[in-house]
């Protein structure tokens, strides 16, 4: 990621309505790329953080961007009050990140199930083979953990070999977990890479659930390239909803066309994905709150120019009401992470989930972690 300049370039996107100014609320600071977030049974709440590489081997990604290892990720639990600092329950996770430590690769998304057991997943973003030398723990790119409340871990599914093993969308090899959602007796991961939903089972046998194909976008007026242009669809978060049905948001690949997103519905056992809603932006974060409704959290509002971030901001927080009207509740974020929805019924949201820690005069709060009210 090249240095931030111009922070947020706000941009204008359609929508039918919106709520009055919610209150918003920091409840954490200082975080490392903070990506997924979500409660446990007992009401903890939990953060993946992506760390900021670190000064080891260095590998090209399927981006182009050259990373470098570390073990600086992290799951975190945070106060939900913001009274205490946040609590680092497993650090020395590795991580990768270019010069400087922004948009790194590491621990992606959390979800718990049961009794407080969890799965958290580790991105990659290339091929199964570039993660080896890395570090010493650099296997543990592309794949699951099985993680408690207390900090105890082991290693879960290698997605990535999986991946590298079926290819299940022809093209590249690719696997970047980062979405995960564990239920009774499986977890189910969305590929960004592999444009794919897996499944692992109990036994941790793995299947694909879903497939995500390309689709012929409008090309971006740019020199060189032809009027039309393949575009990935790159899932990038699951949630089950109150049907059963497994819910799945896209980001999309570049060129990140405004209102090209999707929310797609797959049958609990697996199928073909069909379009729930649409009209989105670059999202990266599901949740349904305990009335069964849907809030799909964006990244930013497409592609960006030039000298910067790839996507231009804001990150918005969107309801999806009944009738399919999209609404607004926020719209002052700067690449959000994650989206949970609290007991309490309002929206958790890590926000500069791009950025690797404090940063005097640029970020000085790092990484946060925002209490959205929703009433």
């Amino acid at each position: 990621m090249r240095p931030l300049r111009h922070f947020i370039a706000l941009a204008g996107l359609a929508a039918s309505a919106a709520f009055a100014a919610p209150k918003v609320d920091v409840i954490a600071t200082g975080l490392s790329n903070p990506r997924g977030i979500a409660f446990a049974p007992n009401g903890q709440l939990f953060v993946t953080e992506a760390g900021r590489g670190g000064a080891g081997a260095c590998a090209v990604l399927g981006d182009g961007q050259t990373a470098c290892y570390g073990e600086t990720g992290a799951l975190t639990r945070i106060d939900v009050f913001g009274v205490e600092a946040p609590l680092q329950v497993i650090g020395g996770l590795p991580s990768l990140a270019p010069a400087g430590g922004f948009g790194a690769v590491g621990p992606h998304s959390i979800s718990f199930v049961g009794t407080g057991n969890g799965q958290l997943a580790i991105g990659l973003g290339a091929a199964a083979a570039v993660r080896q030398g890395l570090g010493a723990k650099s296997a543990m790119f592309g794949r699951t953990l099985q993680v408690n409340l207390a900090g105890a871990w082991k290693l879960g599914a290698d997605v990535a070999a999986f991946e590298t093993a079926t290819n299940p969308v022809p093209g590249g090899i690719d696997s970047n977990p980062y979405g995960v959602l564990a239920l009774p007796s499986r977890h189910v991961i969305a590929d960004a890479g592999a444009n794919a939903l897996f499944e692992v089972a109990a036994n941790g046998a793995m299947r694909t659930l879903a497939t995500f194909g390309s689709r012929p976008v409008t090309a971006p007026p740019i020199p060189g390239l032809p009027p039309t242009i393949d575009m990935q669809a790159v899932p990038t978060c699951v949630a089950q909803g109150p049907d059963g049905f497994l819910y799945v948001g896209q980001l999309t690949g570049f060129p990140f066309p405004v209102g090209g997103a999707n929310v797609y519905r797959v049958p609990p056992d697996g199928g073909a994905p069909q379009v729930f809603a649409q009209g989105f932006t670059n999202i990266v974060g599901l949740a349904f709150d305990a009335r069964g409704v849907l809030y799909v959290l964006q990244i930013g509002s497409g592609l960006a120019g030039p000298g910067g971030p790839p996507l231009q901001g804001p990150g918005r927080l969107i309801r999806v009401n009944a009738n399919g009207q999209q609404t607004v509740v926020y719209d002052s974020l700067f690449y959000p992470g994650g989206l949970a929805i609290g007991p309490d019924g309002a929206a958790y949201v890590t926000n500069f989930g791009i950025v690797p820690g404090r940063i005097p005069q640029a970020f000085p709060d790092g990484g946060q972690v925002l209490r959205i009210s929703l009433d």
